[in-house]
């Protein structure tokens, strides 16, 4: 397994981590507007992406952005509806009538449908291996959770929810090779931002935004700065470098967070059953990534869209315009003439976004 993608996994992991320790930010805003929460942390997360997103040498954002078509960009405005807006009010639509651990177990299912749609949309077979290890995920889940008190529309909530999980990954992975995972952080936060707005003054008029409490701000400030820009930089490269069905199985470890983190804040326990959960998740992303492949034995290789998308890629590979084969006689035609032993080192040229050292 090469060093590219264990730091895909690593990524993937730490985004997830982060994304099941701010539910207890999420506890502490429940009096705060939805809209307007969404689009305070939205908005402050697309302004502390700004700074982040050009580099000398690369082209600038705003041509990236002009260079997309209007259907990447009907993409984008479905990917923030959907995967952050929609996700978001989904979760808590569903706990108005069902307990937290009731969506929490529609999406955990999320890796299932991520590893069949994904393929499928690329033109390949779903691969049996992350199929096998997102079920194992999705069982550890369920496990950690537990399954709480419902009715008929915290059901249906919680599958909006498992909707917008899956979006997010789905929806992003056309659109992430041509801006990258922090122009497209940024630019699917400021969309979203502008959503959350509009949505807020349909729902509340101009109450939709307040000053938030001090308990309040802090929250905002960490789900923008740490659960957003951190989180979702990280999301998106570990997608770019594994494959979205591969890093999606990584969702598993946002249970598991919430579990190990809410008796540090008093607002639950960590148990045998959560326990137990926790080592099915870990074995399903162990196996689903290829953690558990032997060195030297067959690998499980990434995905189509994590190898050929990474940018770090170009400059690993060299073609040879010429092949040494001394002794040989040429194919027939002008100048036909025996080959000699050729400096091939003078003649490497990088191509752009070839896969990289490792991969197949």
């Amino acid at each position: 397994m090469n060093v590219t993608y264990v730091r895909g996994a690593l990524l993937a992991a730490v985004a997830c981590i982060l994304v099941g320790a701010s539910f207890t930010a999420n506890s502490v805003l429940g009096d705060y507007p939805y809209a307007g929460g969404q689009a305070l942390r939205y908005g402050l997360a697309a302004l502390l992406l700004l700074p982040l997103l050009h580099r000398e040498g690369e082209p600038r954002p705003a041509a990236t952005l002009r260079r997309l078509s209007g259907g990447q960009w009907r993409r984008l405005a479905l990917l923030a509806a959907v995967g952050m807006v929609g996700f978001n009010l989904a979760v808590l639509a569903a706990e108005r009538s069902a307990e937290p651990a009731v969506p929490g177990v529609f999406v955990g299912c999320a890796p299932i449908l991520v590893a069949v749609l994904v393929p499928l949309l690329d033109g390949r077979r779903p691969t049996r291996a992350v199929l096998y290890a997102a079920a194992l995920v999705a069982a550890g889940a369920f496990t950690v959770q537990g399954w709480g008190r419902t009715d008929l529309t915290g059901i249906l909530c919680s599958v909006g929810a498992l909707a917008g999980e899956v979006g997010f990954a789905v929806l992003a992975v056309p659109v992430l090779r041509p801006l990258g995972p922090k122009l497209l952080s940024a630019t699917v936060c400021a969309i979203a931002a502008a959503e959350s707005a509009a949505l807020g003054l349909v729902l509340d008029g101009g109450g939709f935004l307040r000053v938030p409490t001090g308990a309040e701000a802090a929250a905002l400030i960490w789900q923008a700065a740490v659960v957003t820009v951190v989180g979702f930089v990280c999301w998106y490269v570990g997608m770019q470098r594994i494959g979205a069905e591969r890093a999606t199985l990584f969702s598993g470890l946002i249970p598991v967070s919430a579990a190990l983190t809410a008796p540090l804040v008093g607002t639950g326990s960590y148990g045998v059953a959560q326990a137990a959960g926790s080592c099915l998740v870990g074995l399903g992303v162990a196996t689903g990534s290829g953690m558990l492949a032997r060195r030297g034995g067959e690998r499980v290789p990434a995905s189509a869209a994590g190898v050929e998308n990474h940018p770090g890629h170009e400059s690993g590979v060299v073609v040879h315009r010429d092949v040494a084969a001394a002794g040989q006689t040429d194919e027939p035609g002008t100048g036909n003439a025996v080959l000699r032993p050729d400096s091939l080192a003078s003649q490497e040229e990088p191509v752009a976004a070839a896969p990289g050292d490792g991969h197949r």
